[in-house]
């Protein structure tokens, strides 16, 4: 059975050169998302979500595991570093709701 690793991880081999990975036991956790500059922030971001749904159909449950917590990890991050990001007014509730009658979503600051 061949292994499957997640985006971000560093082989065996590589772990002599620590850059700021994580080691649980014997599996790599990727750069912690506190020291990746935004421009690798949102690379391991869209990285992460464009495997999600392979991970979640055909990995272990390990695998899935160290995803759900890769995910939160980036996703906490990318939220701490931008608390007023905007928000689209057609992903909330109340947005969703005026979907359904033909109104224009415009993104707007969070909080507002």
């Amino acid at each position: 059975m061949q292994e499957c690793r997640l985006p971000g991880f560093v082989p065996e081999n590589a772990r002599a050169r620590d850059h700021g990975h994580d080691e649980r036991g014997t599996t790599m956790t990727g750069v912690e998302p506190s020291r990746l500059d935004d421009q690798q922030l949102m690379k391991e971001l869209e990285t992460i979500h464009r495997t999600r749904h392979d991970t979640l159909l055909y990995g272990s449950n390990d695998a899935l595991r160290a995803h759900n917590e890769r995910m939160a990890q980036l996703e906490g991050e990318y939220l701490r570093r931008n608390p007023r990001r905007l928000v689209s007014a057609g992903r909330t509730r109340e947005g969703a709701r005026e979907r359904c009658c033909g109104e224009a979503t415009v993104p707007r600051t969070s909080g507002t």
